[in-house]
């Protein structure tokens, strides 16, 4: 079965997201075929050391840091710590080049993974090359400087498709269920489109354009 994640590493509901499908895929426990596309929640967005709850006030105002509470904790329910204290705001997309990098030898999913721990755990600015290059050696990715033009034209395919908010799974080019559902729901998606069967999926929480209110 083949599924394309649509998601963005400094979204908090993708990060939740791709930790609960993870977990489906294991309880599932057939072969699945992932694909991680990249989907920018603000592509104006700079690298410039900028505190992401500054950030946020600046954007949204004070609601904004008011409801960070909210998805720390539905994220702590996951096993996830986000220190939204230390996070900073960042353009994505040389991290989304990396992830496209590692998908070509089967690390997207350890490559997003340490993307998304390292912008919401360590307080790293995952727009910084230098950032970037040191979490692609973690993960044994060889940036060779490639991708750029490709990660651009799949998030201009996403805005093709008609998709607005992260994360996005899409089963066999013809079934999505968007947000960070939970596990329970994700393994039974898998199993309904095994069948063939059309999807029946409530909206989940997730991230719109420009980024999340959280």
């Amino acid at each position: 079965m083949k599924v394309e994640i649509f998601s963005d590493v400094v979204c908090p509901w993708c990060y939740i997201g791709h930790t609960r499908f993870r977990a489906a895929v294991r309880a599932y426990g057939k072969p699945v075929q992932v694909a991680y596309r990249p989907f920018q929640l603000s592509p104006e967005s700079v690298s410039d050391g900028t505190p992401l709850t500054t950030w946020l006030e600046g954007r949204f105002g004070r609601q904004a840091l008011q409801m960070i509470d909210r998805v720390v904790g539905v994220a702590a329910e996951d096993g996830l710590d986000l220190k939204y204290d230390k996070a900073i705001g960042a353009n994505t997309l040389e991290a989304h080049r990396l992830i496209w990098l590692a998908q070509r030898d089967g690390r997207a999913p350890e490559m997003a993974d340490r993307l998304f721990r390292a912008h919401f755990t360590d307080g790293l600015d995952v727009g910084d090359a230098a950032v970037l290059a040191k979490l692609a050696a973690e993960v044994g990715v060889d940036d060779t400087g490639e991708g750029a033009p490709e990660v651009r034209a799949e998030i201009d395919r996403a805005r093709e498709l008609g998709i607005g908010g992260v994360p996005l799974f899409l089963f066999e080019d013809k079934y999505a269920v968007s947000g960070a559902q939970p596990v329970d729901l994700l393994v039974g998606a898998l199993r309904e489109v095994e069948e063939r069967e059309p999807l029946s999926v409530p909206q989940g929480d997730a991230c719109a354009d420009g980024y999340c209110l959280i």
